[in-house]
């Protein structure tokens, strides 16, 4: 018995069973992550595909991320980023990058939908990541209550309560979300572009990913029944429109008050 007490209260048994479970959950986490991309990752691209996206990429876009996308000094890795970053971006016009800058700025697009997804299908083989979304997320038919909820609890910060956009640090924004497509906004939910974190399916489901959409799709179609928008900014603008009349009114009347006196 007293061998047994001893064995028991050995302190290398404790070390060894915090050593045990950080070892399964780590692996319980690791399989847990690569289900979620696996699943994520829905589209299925070709050899070919790939094969002419890499001579798209090194042509175009090697100078910064480097020859299989390892990444340089001036461009992160892109293993891992997915399909959907590459759709993204390279759909957006924000990559290539015209110029160095705080961020990527919106542009035309340089690359056809057949060359975006050339590039998107060779970047998807050098490791899981989010993937073209679902067509039955993407039409816009979802709770546009749900959804408002939705992107004033997660999105709103940044965005702006309408969607308008907003001043960010160091010369950084975020952009106005009218006329972006909605496979643009749920490829930016999933992967986090510029500033913005990354939603993904655990954060916003991809039933809440539609609801946001629809109620973008929603607010972005019935325009403004108020009037004018005046940059959607609230009662800033707001206040500022009606000081800056009534200032005029009143500067107005003094000088017909003043020219009438002499």
């Amino acid at each position: 018995m007293k061998a047994l007490s001893q064995k028991r209260r050995h302190p290398l048994a404790a070390v060894a069973l915090l050593v045990l479970g950080l070892m399964l959950t780590g692996g319980l986490y690791a399989v847990v992550t690569t289900v979620n991309q696996a699943k994520a990752d829905t589209t299925t691209f070709t050899a070919g595909q790939a094969h002419e996206g890499e001579k798209l990429f090194v042509a175009n876009c090697a100078t910064c991320h480097g020859i299989g996308a390892q990444g340089t000094a001036n461009g992160p890795s892109l293993a891992g980023v997915g399909a959907a970053a590459v759709s993204f971006q390279v759909g957006t016009g924000r990559m290539p990058m015209q110029m160095q800058g705080p961020q990527a700025l919106q542009k035309p697009a340089q690359f056809n939908a057949d060359q975006t997804n050339e590039l998107a299908a060779y970047v998807a083989t050098l490791g899981n990541g989010p993937g073209i979304p679902e067509a039955q997320y993407l039409d816009g038919k979802g709770n546009a209550t749900v959804g408002g909820e939705l992107f004033r609890v997660n999105c709103a910060m940044c965005h702006n309560a309408a969607a308008a956009g907003g001043a960010l640090t160091r010369g950084k924004f975020a952009p106005a979300l009218a006329g972006v497509s909605n496979d643009h906004i749920y490829e930016a939910m999933v992967t986090g572009p510029q500033n913005m974190p990354v939603f993904n399916d655990a954060n916003i489901t991809p039933e809440g990913k539609r609801d946001i959409i629809t109620f973008l799709n929603t607010i972005e179609h019935q325009g403004s029944p108020g009037g004018a928008a005046l940059g959607s900014l609230g009662p800033v603008s707001e206040g500022l429109l009606v000081w800056t009349l009534v200032l005029g009114v009143v500067i107005g009347f003094t000088i017909w008050l003043t020219s009438r006196t002499s």
